[in-house]
């Protein structure tokens, strides 16, 4: 069963440093991206560094072993018995790029396969997407501006409402936690998606209106959300949730220049990520 569902969104990108608008555009990790998503890997590796031993525990054969003569041997029973091996942790990733590149900068570390479900693509964007922020307000200015004050003027382009992306990402959360509801081993569920899906989806889960402008708020580049279901025996297909942590990222965010990385990663020239002034 599963009992812990983390979200992580992906690491930027060039379109997050320009400000253009993703949606269901496949683009990859720009180098701050990449230094992102191994800041964050490393950080969940730590936490759930039982993840790599419970692996190890189902996968015996994948425990390294001295290939030569006499040689001692790894002692598996170390391994099958340790409580680490008592849960299991499973990866799941958006199919596009940046999230597959972001989903095994973690599953890469601890041993494990990482699931693809296009049910956990970023929110469509439609005609929009490319297009800067400046752009858009260029051309359709009161579209733009009903946009960013959650009124829908943006679904006139084509662009997915946020409370379809919230059931849309709700839907595929509770089906994969229910394919798993009557196995005994305690499971995490990592999630691997984008920001604007993340926000609608748990915004759904906890019966929000992903259009009300005082939701959870919005989602940093490879920081992660964490949530527990909670199912009643009376209504066990659909559990409630409880929202344990939102935002978090690694400890290196609190005194580094997470959207623009160290100086190292910076070529000349290089532009920087500035925030949106309202």
């Amino acid at each position: 069963m599963i009992d812990e569902v983390l979200f992580l969104r992906h690491g930027r990108t060039a379109y997050n440093l320009a400000r253009r608008l993703q949606g269901q555009i496949d683009i990859p990790l720009d180098i701050v991206g990449r230094w992102q998503a191994d800041q964050s890997a490393y950080e969940l590796a730590k936490t759930y560094y039982w993840a790599k031993v419970a692996h190890l525990a189902e996968h015996n054969d994948q425990l390294a072993q001295p290939a030569y003569g006499n040689a001692h041997l790894a002692d598996v029973d170390e391994i099958n018995n340790a409580p680490a091996a008592a849960r299991r942790m499973l990866v799941v990733s958006s199919d596009l790029f940046r999230a597959q590149q972001t989903a095994h900068a973690f599953a890469d570390l601890m041993g494990l396969d990482v699931e693809l479900d296009p049910r956990l693509r970023e929110r469509s964007f439609g005609e929009w997407e490319g297009m800067t922020r400046e752009e858009i307000c260029e051309h359709y200015a009161d579209d733009y501006h009903s946009w960013r004050a959650h009124t829908g003027g943006e679904t006139k382009h084509g662009v997915e409402s946020r409370i379809h992306t919230g059931r849309r990402g709700a839907e595929a959360v509770r089906d994969i936690v229910a394919k798993h509801h009557d196995e005994t081993m305690p499971t995490t569920l990592l999630l691997v998606g984008h920001g604007s899906w993340i926000v609608a989806t748990v915004a759904v889960l906890l019966d929000m209106d992903p259009d009300d402008l005082n939701n959870v708020g919005a989602m940093r580049n490879a920081f992660w959300t964490r949530m527990t279901p909670h199912t009643d025996p009376r209504n066990a297909d659909r559990p409630t949730w409880k929202l344990e942590e939102f935002n978090q990222g690694p400890a290196i965010a609190s005194f580094a220049d997470w959207e623009n990385g160290p100086e190292s990663l910076r070529a000349p020239g290089m532009p920087l990520w500035k925030p949106i002034i309202q």
